[in-house]
C-alpha cells in the first residue's frame, strides 16, 4: 500500500480547491458557493476528488468560509509496487477560514483537519495582507503549523481471518513562514516576490517505499530491499518572482520563476508562462506551460552498494533527479453574467493539464517478463499524467 498523503503532496494540483481568492486588502470578496470535481490519472495512480465550499460575510468586515473535500485513491506508484500492493483509500479534509478587514489590512485564520486511514494532519495558519502607498503595494505575511500522525497500513491475510490494522510509526511537525510583496509598476504591469521557509521535524520517511542494495546472496535478482532511513529534520527555502502584463486587447500574460533548495540537497527550478484571453464578457480562455527540474537528495540512490552503506538511505522517486513538463488549458464560462434573483453571477470552469514526468536516476524495476536486466541497468522510469478539474461557482 501507499500513503495517500505522500501521493497527494506530489499531485497537489488536485488536493486543494484551486479557486483564486481575488481579495483586496480593504474589501472582502462576495459570498459564494463552489462545487468542485477533479481526477488525476498517471504513474499507476487514479485519484478523484470532490469538494464543496461556502463563503459568507457575517458583516461587511468579517467573513467565514467552510470547505469539505474528499478524495479517493486507488493504485500504487512504481516504487511502492516493489515492496507493497496497490490500495484503495479515502482522505477527508475539513477547512474553516475566518477573514477580518480593518482599514487597509486583511487578517486571515485557517484550520484544516485531514484524515485518512494511516495519516492524520491538523494545520493552523495565520496571515495578513496590507495595502500601502495608495494601494500600489501589497505586503503579505503568513505562518502555518502542521502536526501529523504517520502510520502504516498492515494488510490482513485477505481471507477475513486476520483483518488489516494500522501501526502508528510516529509524528511529524512542520512550520511554514511566508513573506510576499506585490507592486503595481504601471497601469499594465504588476510584479511580485514571495519567500517561503518550511521547517520539518519528526517521522519524515514513507513507510511504503524501500531502498535496494546489491546482494550476491540473492542470485535471482542480484539485489534485496530494506527499509528507508531518513533524517529527522528538513529545512526548505523557496523564492518566487512573477510578473503579469496586461495587453492592449484586454488579455494578459504572466511569467514566473521559482527557486527551491533544502537541507537534503535538493535544488529545484520552476519556470511557468500563462496566457489569459477574455471573449466578450462570457468566456475567459487560459493556457499555460510549466517546466520543473530538480537534482537528487544527498542520501538518495537507485541502488546502494550494500545494506547499511550510509547513515541515511532513500529510494523515493520524489527525491530522485527528475524533470517534468506541463501543458494546460482552462476555460471559464459565465452562465449568469447579469445575475439571477439572489445570485450576482455564476461561472463554470474546466481545467485540463497534461504532465510528462522523466526521472534521470530512478529506474523501473518491475518484472514484465522481459529478459532480466543487471541491477542498476534497468530502464529509467517515465510516465504521463492527466489532470481534469471541473468547478462551478455561484456568487451572491
Amino acid at each position: 500500500m501507499v500513503s495517500t498523503q505522500r501521493i497527494l503532496a506530489r499531485a497537489a494540483v488536485i488536493t486543494a480547491l484551486l479557486l483564486v481568492r481575488a481579495t483586496s486588502a480593504d474589501v472582502l470578496p462576495d459570498d459564494r458557493a463552489d462545487l468542485f470535481y477533479s481526477k488525476y490519472s498517471g504513474g499507476g495512480m487514479d485519484i478523484t476528488g470532490q469538494s464543496v465550499l461556502v463563503r459568507k460575510k457575517v458583516t461587511e468586515d468579517f467573513a467565514l468560509e467552510a470547505n469539505y473535500f474528499v478524495d479517493k485513491v486507488s493504485g500504487a506508484s512504481v516504487d511502492v509496487l516493489s515492496n507493497a500492493s496497490p490500495i484503495k483509500d479515502t482522505r477527508k479534509q475539513k477547512t474553516l477560514t475566518a477573514e477580518f478587514v480593518h482599514d487597509k489590512t486583511t487578517y486571515t485564520a485557517t484550520y484544516i483537519n485531514s484524515v485518512e486511514r494511516d495519516y492524520i494532519s491538523n494545520t493552523t495558519s495565520f496571515a495578513l495582507s496590507q495595502d500601502m502607498f495608495g494601494d500600489l503595494t501589497t505586503l503579505n505575511l503568513g505562518f502555518s503549523r502542521s502536526r501529523d500522525g504517520v502510520g502504516e497500513n498492515i494488510g490482513g491475510d485477505g481471507l477475513g481471518i486476520t483483518p488489516p490494522k494500522i501501526v502508528w510509526l510516529g509524528h511529524a511537525e512542520d512550520r511554514s513562514y511566508t513573506a510576499g510583496l506585490s507592486q503595481i509598476l504601471t497601469k499594465n504591469l504588476i510584479t511580485g516576490l514571495t519567500l517561503n521557509v518550511i521547517t520539518d521535524d519528526g517521522y519524515l520517511a514513507n513507510p511504503y517505499r524501500s531502498v535496494r542494495y546489491l546482494d550476491p546472496s540473492n542470485p535471482a535478482k542480484g539485489y534485496s530491499l530494506a527499509s528507508q532511513v531518513y533524517p529527522d529534520t528538513r529545512v526548505s527555502t523557496a523564492i518566487e518572482g512573477r510578473a503579469k502584463y496586461y495587453l492592449p486587447y484586454r488579455a494578459a500574460i504572466t511569467g514566473s520563476y521559482r527557486y527551491y533548495r533544502d537541507t537534503w540537497g535538493i535544488v529545484g527550478n520552476t519556470y511557468e508562462l500563462d496566457y489569459t484571453h477574455p471573449l466578450s464578457n462570457i468566456w475567459i480562455l487560459e493556457g499555460r506551460l510549466r517546466f520543473y527540474k530538480q537534482n537528487r537528495a544527498t542520501f538518495y540512490s537507485d541502488l546502494f552498494p550494500f545494506a547499511g552503506s550510509q547513515n541515511f538511505m532513500a529510494r523515493d522517486q520524489d527525491l530522485a533527479s527528475s524533470e517534468n513538463n506541463t501543458i494546460g488549458v482552462k476555460a471559464t464560462y459565465a452562465f449568469l453574467p447579469d445575475g439571477w434573483k439572489m445570485f450576482k453571477r455564476g461561472t463554470a470552469t474546466l481545467d485540463i493539464s497534461r504532465i510528462a514526468f522523466h526521472y534521470l536516476d530512478f529506474t523501473d524495476i518491475r518484472d514484465f517478463g522481459l529478459p532480466e536486466y543487471q541491477p542498476g541497468a534497468e530502464p529509467l522510469y517515465h510516465f504521463n499524467a492527466t489532470v481534469y478539474q471541473l468547478y462551478m461557482s455561484m456568487f451572491f
